[in-house]
């Protein structure tokens, strides 16, 4: 049983466990003295955001690091994207990066990165979760590692993100509202679609601490609709706090959620001979709409569970070069090893030069089946395994065959059925949805 890495590493409370100083250091401490591996110089990148916490924290991590005999190279605000290149363009052992992604200011979390400038597997987090119990060896006096800031980070990111892009690609005559939620991005990513010709209006650029993700970015896309109707721009990219996923809004300020950019994509790179893996990979959680659509084009969807490292891993394993999640994870392997929101932006916005046709037209891939998701709080015990609750289940399954789809998952971060259904018919899969909840409070309440 795991009890400090969560689906996408530590997260938590600023100053409560597991994100305490002492936490964070001895994390330094476990995953360098993890990957102390050969007689090189042993060498971690630490990136983090905007939020006020991140100076204590990225403290923390580094006397962790150098303790054991790691060189550390800080990179200051960037992108968790960044952070995965850096580590791997520097030949770095590790890569860190502090943020709670589109949390609020005050949680805060680390992810780490291996040398490849993946994610870390399941296996690595168990093997330093072992060694945060023990006592770490420190590495002697002379051995001690250093600490050494970079000023160019930012420069090499922008540059290598530019390069997912033809040369014959220009933004010039577009005009786009960008919104990098105060977060990781708020330098790099106006920087880099300015450079490409975009004539960029920047929100939520202006970080003090405190203010990350508070009424903007991807996830409050409010601020970002308002900015592109009233200024008359082309479209709108909003970017979570780390920058690892994206929402767009097109020129009548109508939301475009990751499953019609998978889509546009997709179909885009298959008619181009880009696409790799016959099809797109995406979560459970992804509309039938965008499935059916696939479909059409000869493209399949490969659905996985809730999680972009999910996604990451099946691509992998079928050779598949675009992937992601409703909520605007994209993956496109072919130009980073993690959700990158300006990359994914970028390729949005050459799509929107090579159509010549407005947002609003282009973006509408498909139209999206009637999707209904409801979560069931419960005290105690385990209503999934109620003989109630499967018959609910098993009548709604029936219902939706070949019209619809269902899906039911307990949340891995807290007592909450979740219960998802979707088809061509808007009241049934209401009443589909209602009947399953109302089965699951039954069998919680006779459990407490």
């Amino acid at each position: 049983m795991r009890k400090f890495f969560g689906t996408d590493g530590i997260r938590g409370l600023t100053n409560q466990i597991p994100m305490t100083v002492e936490v964070a250091m001895r994390v330094g401490m476990a995953a360098g003295a993890h990957f102390l591996r050969g007689d090189h110089k042993h060498r971690v990148v630490i990136g983090k955001d905007t939020r006020i916490s991140g100076y204590m924290l990225e403290n923390a991590l580094v006397a962790g690091f150098t303790s054991v005999g790691m060189d550390v190279v800080q990179v200051g605000p960037m992108p968790t994207p960044a952070v995965a290149m850096l580590t791997r363009s520097m030949r770095a052992d590790l890569g860190v990066m502090l943020s709670a992604s589109h949390n609020p200011f005050y949680d805060n979390g680390i992810k780490l990165f291996g040398p490849d400038g993946y994610k870390l597997s399941d296996e690595d987090e168990i093997q330093i979760e072992m060694l945060l119990a023990s006592e770490p060896k420190l590495a002697e006096p002379a051995q001690i590692g250093r600490a050494k800031r970079i000023e160019d980070a930012r420069g090499r990111y922008i540059h290598a993100v530019k390069q997912s892009l033809p040369e014959s690609v220009r933004l010039d005559g577009l005009k786009i509202v960008l919104d990098c939620a105060n977060g990781a991005a708020y330098n790099s990513a106006p920087t880099v679609f300015w450079e490409l010709g975009a004539d960029v209006i920047s929100v939520g650029v202006s970080p003090n601490g405190i203010n990350i993700n508070d009424k903007c970015g991807s996830t409050a896309p409010q601020l970002l609709q308002e900015t592109v109707v009233a200024s008359g721009a082309d479209l709108g990219i909003a970017l979570d706090g780390d920058a690892d996923r994206l929402i767009v809004v097109d020129e009548k300020g109508a939301i475009v959620d990751g499953d019609q950019i998978m889509g546009l994509i997709g179909a885009s790179w298959a008619r181009q001979g880009r696409l790799k893996g016959g099809g797109v990979v995406a979560t459970v959680m992804s509309n039938l709409g965008l499935e059916r659509f696939l479909e059409g084009e000869g493209l399949r969807l490969e659905r996985t569970k809730v999680g972009d490292r999910y996604v990451l891993e099946r691509m992998k394993e079928g050779g598949f070069n675009v992937g992601g999640e409703q909520s605007g994870h994209m993956i496109l392997s072919d130009h980073a090893t993690t959700g990158d929101g300006t990359l994914a932006g970028l390729q949005v916005l050459a799509e929107l030069v090579a159509a010549d046709r407005p947002a609003s037209e282009l973006l509408h891939q498909f139209d999206p089946v009637p999707q209904l998701l409801k979560n069931v709080r419960f005290a105690g015990g385990k209503p999934l395994e109620n003989g109630n609750v499967q018959t609910a289940i098993a009548n709604g399954e029936a219902a939706l065959a070949g019209r619809g789809r269902l899906v039911i998952r307990a949340s891995g971060t807290e007592p909450v059925i979740r219960v998802m259904a979707e088809g061509d018919d808007a009241g049934q899969v209401e009443q589909v949805v209602d009947m399953i909840c109302d089965a699951v409070k039954e069998a919680a309440n006779r459990h407490a």
